[in-house]
């Protein structure tokens, strides 16, 4: 079945008991077990280490990105610090995207390296610089593609082979482009990791991660962590979470239509000095975002003349773009990545990888194009 189809139908079925179109919400603990014999008889015995609700998103996602399992989170960062968690030990090496999502900056620089984990943050947009980094005690290479938030490219494909001549997984952070546009396993990687809360809930209801692996091998290590730090998805969140992802690819499709015409109009808007989106042709990196999926996303940045100064202005100024920290809702939203998402990785650091102090990050909603524009009209008019 095709990926519309799946979206919906993919690791669902009627309730049995009472034909139930969508799955319940098992809100339980424990699961009563028919004999010390028949343990596990039925599959489950304590929800920390498995629940039939979350069990069926994990179906449904393994599905849709066409992997060997998956293992739903409790956030985002729990699915990224599971699968460091999974594959590295104190002494050992990982590589990781140089522009990358605050949290999984944390995460290699403020917890891991003290118990003796070291990290290298490559250009993983230049193949040779991955090939480069590697070391005999690599044993994972962690990859954001689109980067959060200057949304450069890693040629997905190409570092997977890197990562094969090595014996190295390869995993690659999806969030922004979902399996819908973007198919890492397809690629080559052996991880794709998510925050469901971005575009699979699609609504600001929840939080939650995920990771599919491509064989059982790595699932098992991902599930062995899960389950030993308890960092599994909550019922409530799954389910919210397969109802989101019905809607999935109409909202990507609608919300990436809205993304080209807003980067359109800041591209000839006077007060803006820079505007990047893989879906213009003055995007770098353009020719890679085509051919390496089939949609160019919904997040955009920009940098308005004047600096931080008037970035901020803008930004306080616009009345129909939340101020908000999140992305890929059905609400647009303007996020400072400097103040937000991004305060904690250092000034040279920021600097370096191009997340300059004006930089505005847009991610764009279902509303009226026409309406968000107007509103950023009124609002680069103050600046």
């Amino acid at each position: 079945m095709r990926f519309t189809t799946q979206q919906i139908h993919a690791g669902v079925e009627p309730d049995p008991v009472t034909g139930a179109i969508l799955t319940p919400i098992y809100q339980s603990t424990t699961y009563v077990q028919e004999s010390i014999d028949n343990y596990l008889g039925k599959g489950y015995s304590y929800s920390r280490s498995g629940n039939p609700t979350v069990r069926a998103l994990e179906k449904k996602l393994t599905i849709l990105e066409g992997g060997a399992e998956c293992r739903a989170f409790s956030t985002g960062m729990a699915a990224t610090t599971a699968t460091m968690l999974a594959l590295l030990n104190g002494g050992e090496h990982a590589i990781v995207s140089d522009v990358a999502y605050g949290g999984t900056y944390r995460l290699a620089t403020m917890i891991l390296p003290r118990f003796g984990v070291e990290f290298t943050f490559a250009d993983t947009a230049n193949p040779d610089a991955v090939r480069e980094s590697v070391r005999d005690n690599t044993r994972l290479i962690f990859t954001e593609t689109p980067a959060n938030p200057t949304l450069k490219l890693t040629d997905i494909a190409a570092i997977s082979e890197i990562a094969r001549e090595h014996g190295i997984p390869h995993a690659v952070d999806n969030t922004f482009l979902t399996p819908y546009y973007q198919r890492p396993l397809e690629l080559g990687a052996d991880m794709s990791i998510h925050s469901t809360t971005k575009y699979f809930d699609g609504h600001n209801a929840t939080v939650g991660g995920a990771v599919i692996s491509a064989t059982a091998e790595l699932d098992e290590k991902i599930r062995f962590v899960q389950n030993t730090t308890g960092s599994i998805m909550s019922p409530q969140v799954a389910w919210l979470t397969m109802q989101g992802c019905k809607t999935l690819s109409v909202r990507m499709d609608a919300q990436c239509a809205n993304a080209m015409a807003i980067a359109e109009f800041l591209q000839g808007h006077p007060k803006v000095e820079r505007v990047c989106y893989p879906g213009l042709a003055s995007f770098e990196q353009h020719e890679l975002a085509k051919r390496q999926a089939s949609g160019f996303g919904a997040m955009i940045w920009f940098e308005v003349e004047g600096g931080t100064p008037a970035g901020k202005k803008l930004m306080d100024s616009v009345k129909l773009w939340s101020l908000a920290e999140n992305l890929g809702s059905v609400e647009s939203l303007v996020t400072h990545p400097v103040t937000m998402t991004h305060a904690d990785v250092a000034i040279e650091e920021r600097r370096r990888v191009g997340i300059t102090d004006g930089l505005v990050r847009l991610s764009v909603g279902l509303e009226a194009v026409e309406d968000l524009i107007e509103d950023l009209e009124q609002g680069l008019a103050k600046v």
